[in-house]
């Protein structure tokens, strides 16, 4: 990214103030860029062992395979699921507080007896494959977060900070070449005055 800047002192204090500011915030973006690493770190260690535990579940649940034709789905559903939210590093994710079934009613005379013992098992299976979904979609919004700030990052530290101290090198070598120039030139004049003096009280003399 080329900056924008005039050789002056006004583009040189515009420039070292916008510098100033990204190099105060380079430690904060960092921090938050490491924190994040970690988080989307942890919460792909989460989800793996999520799904692990999902696929034990349904294993565990293999011999009652035969009966499940027998079962009636509608039995049971997701009544809610409720939400909280907190902070991670600065970017608000959801909470998975609690998931609530209804069960619908059924006569435990005509039913099979293991019926009950179906339910329970079906809660968990849900309640183990909506952890994992909600995991996934958490680990998302982390990871999106993390790639922004990265890039932030990256921005700031490889591009923005050198392009500023660059420009603000070549205004102050600009203005001290001026500077030398103007004091050569100052020097000149001097000297040529002071001859065109000489001569003329030489002319006075003589």
């Amino acid at each position: 990214m080329a900056i924008k800047f005039q050789y002056n002192k006004t583009s040189l204090h515009a420039l070292d103030k916008q510098l100033k500011m990204r190099e105060r915030a380079l430690p904060t973006i960092k921090s938050k860029e490491s924190a994040l690493r970690m988080e989307v770190k942890r919460t792909k260690d989460e989800v793996a062992a999520l799904e692990d535990r999902l696929e034990k579940e349904i294993r565990t649940y293999d011999f009652m395979m035969a009966l499940w034709n027998e079962f009636r789905p509608e039995l049971i559903s997701v009544k809610d699921v409720k939400l909280s939210s907190r902070k991670i590093a600065g970017v608000l994710v959801p909470v998975l507080d609690e998931i609530e079934f209804e069960t619908a009613r059924y006569s435990l005379f005509n039913m099979p007896s293991w019926f009950a013992d179906g339910i329970e098992l079906l809660k968990t299976l849900a309640t183990t494959g909506i952890e994992v979904e909600f995991t996934n979609l958490k680990l998302s919004m982390l990871e999106r977060a993390r790639r922004k700030t990265t890039q932030k990052l990256n921005l700031f530290e490889k591009v923005q900070i050198p392009g500023y101290k660059d420009a603000i090198r070549k205004i102050k070598r600009f203005m001290e070449d001026e500077e030398s120039l103007s004091k050569s030139s100052q020097k000149i004049m001097r000297n040529n005055q002071e001859k065109r003096n000489a001569k003329k009280e030489e002319e006075v003399e003589a």
